[in-house]
């Protein structure tokens, strides 16, 4: 507690007296870009991974970056995504795992937890898809390497949960709407991010081009028409993942991992063991 109280007086001695015109600005109100869906874990900071300044991102956290579907439970996180998307005009969504995931660990194991902690287990349940998706597609894999592949797929998971919320489901028919799957890299600092044409996690610097195009899109939706959309918007949002075909020598969906993705993401064999 001394060095957090240290660093509060650190904080208004340096950085606020050195960006005193941010903090007026904000004291008027907030206009962020960017929601974005992490984890609780304290090893993660979205804004200084993505060097984002103040009131840049609007930021939901919790054990799993886990967002519950839509009715089923009164909780913080669909309030904030309402109020995001609704109130604070957001149109880009990211939600971002990270390697070493507890809360995923938790899920690989998630019967023994309901005893200990019966909330944590009641919590990891809104994950559940996650959990029967790896155990019925990659039952050949263990250990690390499944803790790997169950944080990539609750990422992509999460995003189809996100999608039953009707704010979410309105502006993505309205074209008015992004939403991104990242997964963050703790001890190499990388961040990749999910291709839906390639289905695999690339590099973000990658899709630069596209998310420029992705904007500028967006920008002439909802200024040239008043947010109603034509018929070929509507395919050009993000689309769940598909149930894929998996190939016995490889393990892993064909259409959805590279060889690039098993290596680097999974770390997982070519080959079945």
């Amino acid at each position: 507690m001394k060095k957090l109280i240290k660093g509060l007086r650190e904080f208004k001695a340096s950085y606020f007296c050195t960006h005193q015109e941010l903090f007026e600005q904000l004291s008027h109100g907030q206009k962020p870009r960017v929601l974005l869906i992490t984890c609780s874990d304290s090893r993660i900071d979205p804004n200084l991974i993505t060097q984002a300044e103040l009131g840049e991102l609007f930021v939901i956290r919790n054990a799993g970056n886990i967002i519950p579907p839509f009715g089923a439970t009164n909780g913080g996180e669909g309030a904030t995504i309402e109020y995001a998307v609704q109130a604070l005009d957001i149109r880009q969504i990211i939600v971002c795992g990270h390697s070493h995931c507890g809360a995923m660990k938790g899920l690989m194991k998630l019967d023994s937890l309901r005893g200990e902690m019966p909330l944590v287990h009641d919590w990891l349940k809104y994950a559940e898809a996650t959990r029967r998706l790896v155990l019925d597609h990659y039952s050949q894999y263990s250990g690390e390497e499944l803790l790997e592949i169950m944080i990539a797929e609750n990422v992509l998971t999460q995003i189809e949960n996100l999608r039953t919320y009707p704010v979410i489901h309105s502006k993505l028919y309205q074209g008015q709407l992004k939403i991104y799957a990242w997964i963050y890299h703790i001890e190499t600092g990388e961040v990749l991010a999910y291709d839906q044409e390639k289905h695999a996690y690339v590099s973000p610097q990658s899709q630069l081009s596209a998310l420029e195009i992705d904007e500028a899109r967006m920008n002439q939706v909802s200024g040239g028409n008043g947010g109603i959309h034509s018929t070929k918007t509507q395919s050009e949002v993000v689309e769940p993942p598909q149930e894929l075909p998996v190939r016995v020598d490889q393990g892993f969906p064909i259409t959805r991992l590279s060889q690039e993705q098993m290596e680097r993401i999974y770390r997982g064999s070519s080959t079945t063991k």
